[in-house]
């Protein structure tokens, strides 16, 4: 059964007056709410109303549509009085499963049961469900995490790809590609044998990321979809998207933004916008040109390290899932493709004169100099040299650590992956990225401060966030789009995961 249009599509300007009245606080609000009847009916309906002198576009959207968060249980994110972290995190997963088999509005159906992150993300998102695993795993929910590791198979089976999540208006893209860890994840529960089921879905994710090798030498920069050429004939990828538009979920924001950017062509701007969404990063320093300022975005100008360390790690999946199956030919293809992948991010993410991965600009053919967590993907993916690995422990230890945790990049400019916060999947990532080359005693001083951070706000507050402050204050994430969300999924995942560990 076809998907129906994204909802800025197929209501038009009924969409358009919405978000850019701000009807609603939050952009996300219109997108995600259900219409009673069909959407191009309503369209309809609406150019022949609003010329009305008494028409009232607010009692119009609460007549015609409804809201599907109102029809579920009331939210638990707080916690019952004299409850464990770990207990509340337990009933939390009961609350924020959702289960649909049919479509609504923008809402995609799903065949297995999942868990949504929380608060205004009430959709089963692609990277924060890794993290999300990572809990359900120490508490040995299995059942949940294949659930949740078949819809996305769903999705690659229905789309070709993992969009951002089981929204209409989030299939122009996708976000961090981690389903060969979640693959991995259930693998090491259920044998290698899983590996083998889900490797059509690894080869179709994988063909999604190098879309457009053929069309390379026919653009600007070498340059097509999210796959890029380097000057030296490397292959490597991008954040991108496949429109044009302001984002559905943020059309105010965005259309905003073009305004205020009167020296740039606003197409252009929306994709950067989009990529920077891709990224997960949405936003940060890490994609502007001026750190201070979102006008300056030009995410589909640069090769994010992180993204590539992951797009290796699924090159390596591949190759390895092709040594069980004794196909040789294929296996060395692949591991061949993941070492010119890894030789690629020592030559253009390496920046010596920091002595810390970053981002690069091939537009302009230099690093972007600009620190972030992201230069730690590397020693999660075991591509680091032991020197690289020394070099950027030492950076994290002097410049990231702070007394909550770690901060996300060095730059304090209000955007939410930037200044005081701190984000749950960063700082697994940099935990296990230290473990990985020897150095605990960091990691685990990581681990002590991040979860102190943690407990602080669950003792004063009562529930978990999607953000924290880790250098000062309540400990309150702040910054970004919309306001602090409480939940929340990958918070809750890691945590628990954390507090799990026995070995360290």
């Amino acid at each position: 059964m076809p998907i129906s249009k994204s909802p800025d599509r197929a209501l038009g300007e009924l969409f358009d007056d919405v978000q850019k009245q701000r009807i609603f606080s939050d952009g996300k609000i219109f997108a995600d709410l259900v219409p009673k009847r069909g959407m191009r009916q309503l369209r309809q309906e609406y150019l022949l109303s609003r010329n009305n002198p008494n028409f009232d576009l607010r009692k119009f959207v609460d007549t015609h549509f409804y809201d599907l968060s109102t029809t579920r249980p009331k939210d638990k994110s707080v916690a019952l009085p004299g409850q464990t972290v770990t207990q509340h995190i337990s009933r939390l997963w009961v609350d924020l499963s959702r289960q649909n088999h049919r479509d609504k509005g923008s809402l995609i159906a799903l065949p297995y049961q999942y868990i949504v992150p929380g608060g205004r993300f009430d959709e089963q998102f692609y990277w924060d469900s890794y993290f999300i695993m990572l809990g359900l795993e120490s508490e040995g929910r299995i059942d949940m995490i294949e659930g949740m590791v078949k819809n996305f198979a769903y999705m690659i089976r229905k789309f070709g790809f993992i969009p951002t999540a089981n929204r209409t208006y989030f299939l122009s893209r996708s976000q961090p590609p981690f389903f060969s860890h979640m693959v991995r994840l259930l693998a090491k529960h259920q044998g290698k044998s899983v590996l083998v089921e889900y490797l059509p879905y690894l080869i179709q994710e994988y063909r999604f990321w190098m879309k457009g090798g053929t069309k390379l030498s026919k653009h600007e920069h070498r340059a097509f979809a999210r796959l890029v050429q380097m000057d030296n004939g490397s292959l490597m990828n991008r954040y991108y998207d496949n429109q044009t538009t302001p984002r559905p979920e943020s059309l105010g924001e965005d259309t905003n933004t073009a305004q205020a950017t009167t020296d740039r062509d606003a197409e252009r701007l929306y994709l950067h916008l989009r990529a920077g969404a891709e990224s997960g990063w949405d936003f940060s320093s890490r994609w502007f040109e001026d750190d201070t300022h979102i006008k300056t975005i030009h995410t589909a100008d640069i090769i994010p390290v992180d993204l590539n360390c992951l797009i290796y790690q699924l090159e390596m999946t591949i190759a390895e899932t092709y040594q069980i199956l004794k196909q040789p030919l294929l296996f060395r293809k692949f591991q061949k493709l993941a070492e010119l992948r890894q030789s690629a991010i020592n030559r253009y993410c390496w920046d010596e004169q920091l002595g810390f991965f970053t981002d690069y600009n091939f537009h302009h053919s230099k690093s972007t100099a600009r620190p972030s967590l992201a230069g730690v993907f590397p020693l999660f993916a075991k591509i680091a040299t032991s020197k690289q690995a020394a070099s950027v422990a030492a950076i994290i230890q002097q410049d990231f650590l702070k007394d909550g945790g770690l901060l996300t990049t060095l730059v304090d400019n209000g955007q939410q992956w930037d200044g005081h916060n701190g984000w749950a999947p960063l700082h697994w990532i940099v935990i296990v990225g230290l473990r990985n080359y020897g150095y605990h005693v960091l990691a685990n001083e990581i681990k002590r401060r991040w979860i102190k951070t943690n407990l602080k706000v669950y003792q004063t507050d009562h529930k978990l966030v999607e953000k924290y402050n880790v250098t000062s204050g309540d400990g309150l994430g702040r910054g970004g789009e919309y306001p602090l969300q409480d939940g929340f999924g990958w918070t809750n995942g890691v945590l628990q995961a954390l507090l799990s560990e026995k070995d360290f």
